[in-house]
Order: structure tokens, then sequence, then C-alpha cells
């Protein structure tokens, strides 16, 4: 069961008022599949005081009220079915963290819950099993007053701690970033961290990393420029956090890419990730776009729903935007089990799950005009807001859809292709194209009359039969015609039985 048939359609609201910026997201529910339909923030610098006076910047209170101001109104006018309000390290340690709330509750009448460390630790990590359910290692999620670290395996998140390596913990009182103190401090925090958070695997959760990795993707002429789950080895991080951090603010500020509004925290970032690489022995960071936010909706949801994989969920909410039967995925992939499942998989344990995917998604260009049908998927699925999915798996969906409507196999994008795939699994997904195309066709579209027939690999020879009453469906030219390009796909022979 689909979560989309015991969970119909809402909005959820968070606002996040952090130490440097605040705040709110609206959010789609569709069951698992979580999308962003409104985001807006505001750089208060609640906490860029915080070091030096132990209270919230006064200016940085003021610019936090004036847009819960306006974040209130929004809300009035939306009316999402649940609203998170949630404040992280700033409010939490700041000597005038209660007087904030209590303002905020009598002046905005907005009720706010600040977090204790353990969990803002524990919300990042659930965040990025919210975007990545098999992630493995430790999350790390850097703000502007501490960075959050928590292990994450199995699909559930470990014991966490709150460390004060934010931006504004790091710099000193003449507000100068200054390299050798930075690393200095950043390297005795995390020196006490080592023997409960060393990992190869960094997931890494915040603004400063993900402007990072948009920089790390421009040096490394990266053609596919979604940063969710976009992964860095070690070498290549390093070498973006160290060309960073050596960096004058105006050197910085002629960077194309570089987003402005983070030139003074950026060097920061760029330290604590260098020492996390060097000092946990991180051999791979993982960008995630999921956080606290996403962690917060994922724990309000029913557990059942919780176990649904974002993938399969996403691509079957995609679908269902465009009129798509919710029963022709499902009997898609149940239909075509029987060839994929001979296979030597091309993504490990990954296979199915992108199968069922697929299917999910196999008729999402229905309404698109046919001239233009395969390429117009094509660039849908390869940079749809889905969570779950790795970039290779997205240029495998991609190629997958557009294999879905046409028979050519010069698929777009070739040099973003080649970066990311490699000749099998690009072969296995024209193949994968192919058989949709055949199913899609076969059925008219319909999941009732997929179930009366049956593809499937025996020996050298890819079979198509029908249940003896249903035979009618395997005549004719073009079913004939798109089993014989199946067929080609998997270099085997064809046989049509009735």
């Amino acid at each position: 069961m689909s979560a989309s048939d015991a969970n119909p359609s809402r909005d959820a609201a968070v606002i996040d008022i952090g130490s440097n910026s605040v705040r709110l997201v609206v959010y789609r529910l569709e069951g698992r599949a979580i999308w962003t339909v409104f985001n807006e923030k505001v750089l208060a610098g609640l906490g860029a005081d915080l070091s030096d006076t132990g209270a919230l910047a006064p200016e940085g209170v003021e610019q936090a009220f004036t847009a819960l101001r306006r974040f209130k109104a929004v809300l009035e006018a939306i009316r999402p079915t649940e609203t998170f309000v949630v404040a992280t390290a700033a409010v939490r340690e700041a000597s005038d963290g209660a007087a904030f709330v209590k303002r905020l509750k009598k002046e905005v009448a907005l009720g706010v819950r600040v977090l204790s460390g353990e969990e803002e630790a524990r919300y990042s990590a659930l965040g990025v099993l919210a975007g990545q359910p098999e992630a493995e290692g430790v999350v790390g999620d850097l703000g502007g007053s501490s960075l959050e670290l928590v292990r994450v395996g199995k699909g559930a998140p470990g014991k966490g701690v709150s460390l004060a390596l934010g931006a504004f913990a790091l710099r000193g009182g003449d507000g100068a970033f200054d390299l050798g103190r930075a690393r200095a401090r950043t390297a005795k925090v995390l020196d006490g961290a080592r023997s409960a958070f060393s990992a190869d695997t960094l997931h890494a959760v915040g603004g400063g990393w993900r402007n990072l990795a948009l920089l790390q993707m421009r040096l490394a002429d990266y053609p596919l420029q979604i940063v969710h789950q976009y992964e860095i080895g070690a070498s290549a991080a390093l070498e973006v956090a160290r060309f960073i951090a050596r960096q004058s603010k105006s050197s910085l500020e002629r960077i194309e890419g570089v987003s402005k509004r983070r030139l003074d925290t950026l060097p920061y970032a760029a330290v604590v990730l260098e020492a996390m690489i060097e000092r946990l022995g991180v051999r791979r960071v993982v960008i995630s776009a999921y956080g606290l936010r996403e962690g917060l909706l994922l724990d309000a949801m029913p557990a059942r729903t919780r176990a649904l994989d974002p993938l399969i969920e996403g691509c079957a909410a995609l679908g269902a935007r465009q009129g798509v039967s919710e029963d022709v995925g499902p009997a898609l992939e149940a239909w075509l089990r029987p060839v994929f499942s001979r296979l030597p998989p091309v993504f490990g344990e990954r296979e199915p799950t992108l199968v069922a995917a697929a299917c999910r998604l196999a008729d999402v260009g229905a309404r698109l005009h046919p001239d233009h049908r395969a390429d117009l998927v094509f660039e849908q699925v390869l940079r749809a807001p889905i969570a779950g999915i790795a970039h290779p798996e997205r240029a495998f969906l991609a190629v997958a859809m557009f294999a879905r409507h046409t028979a050519a196999s010069g698929a777009p994008q070739q040099r973003l292709l080649n970066r990311v795939l490699d000749e099998e699994r690009l072969a296995r997904a024209l193949a994968l194209g192919a058989a949709m195309r055949l199913g899609c066709e076969l059925s008219g579209r319909s999941g009732e009359l997929l179930e009366r027939s049956k593809v499937d690999v025996a020996g050298d020879a890819l079979t198509l039969s029908a249940d003896a009453r249903w035979a009618d469906i395997l005549l004719g030219e073009q079913i004939a015609k798109r089993a014989a390009q199946l067929a080609d796909r998997l270099e085997v022979g064809l046989k049509i039985g009735r």
C-alpha cells in the first residue's frame, strides 16, 4: 500500500530560528514524499555576539522579529495542517534566550520549542535519513554557533553531541577570520570527539557546506548541479576547503558561485570540514539538502509511513500529479520482475528499488507533446527534487525514461552521462526503458491487462505470452516491434506466443 492511500496530501510548515538564519519552509507531504513549496530565510545573525557577550545580537533580534512577524502572516493565509517552530544553539545558549522566547509568544503569538544540543543532533540525523534512508556514517550539521555530530546506521540515529564549532563560536573578538586560530580551536574540540565519531562517511548538513560543494562542482567541471547526495572524495574536499580557507574576503567575492551572504562564515565551514577529514578519518563527504527541518517532519510521520522508500513514493507522487493510474506502476514492476531479476545487477542491492521507481514514472510523459516527450521527461526526471537518489541513479532513471518514449539510443546530455554512468549501467537503463515501453503499449496502460500477460527471459530468448482469453493483445506489428527492440537491448532472441 502506498502511503498516499492512508495519508492524503497535506501541508506542513517549519520555522527554524537558527544562530545565523531564521527560516520558514512550507512542505507538501504526500505520504513519505516531502516537497518544498515555499522557502524564505533571513540571515539575522542572532548568535553573532554570543561568544563575546553571551547574549543574542540586538540587531539580529530585531531582524528576526521582523521576519517572524511576516512568517506568521504567511502561515495565517496558508493554514498548514501542522506547524513546527523551533530554536537552536543561539537561543538555547544565550543569557537572554528565555526573554526572546517570551517576547516571541507575546508579540507574535508564536510558541517556540528550544531544542537541546542532543535533540538538534537527532533531528538533523533524522533529516539525513529522510533523504537517504540507507545512510551510514556520521552526520555533521554545521550552523552559525554549533556543529552537531551524530552517528547514523541501519535507518536510525545514535546519540549525538553539540560542539561549539560554528563560525560565531570560532571567530575572535575582533570579528576577523584568523586561519591559525580557527584551525587550532577546531582541532582541539574535534580531538575530544575522535573516538566517538570517527567514520568513513560524513553526511554534511548546512548552508556553508552546501556552498563549498557547489564551488567544488565548478572547480571539477561537474555537469549536474544538484547538491543533494553529491559525493566528494576526501582529497577533493580537502582541496576546496583549503582553497576557501586561504582566500581573503575580497578574493571570495570574485569567485563565481560563492554566496555573497555567506562570505563571512564560509571560511569557517572550510576549516571545520578540513579538520573533520583529518581528525575523524573521513574518506568521503556526502552532501545532504535535508536536515533538522525534514527530521522534524519524518519524526512526526506514522511508523508505517516512515518505513516506506522515499524514492519510490516520490516517483509515485510525480506520476499521480499527472493523472497516471495508481495501479500501473506496481503492476508494471511485477510484470518486469521475471526479466530484470535474472540479470546481474548493475546497482547492487539498489537495483530492485530503481526498477520500482522507474515503473512509477513510466507514464509521467503521457500528457506531453509526442515529438518532444522523451527529451522533456529526461530533463524532468534528472532534476526532480526527489529524495533517496544518488547522482548516478538520477542519470539511470532519466535515461530509462528517455528510452521509455523513444527507440533512439542517443540520450541527451552525453557529457553528463559519460561522467556518471558506465556503459553497463547505460545499457541497462536503455533496456529498462524499452521494457516499460513494451509493457505500457501492450496493456494500453492497464494494470489488469499486464496481469493477463507475461514477459520473461528463458535461455537466450525473450518470451512474451498472454492468457488464452487475452491472447489477442499480442497481435499487431507495433507490439512485435516493441518486443524486438527489448530483445535487442537484452541481446537475446525473441519468442511471441499466444
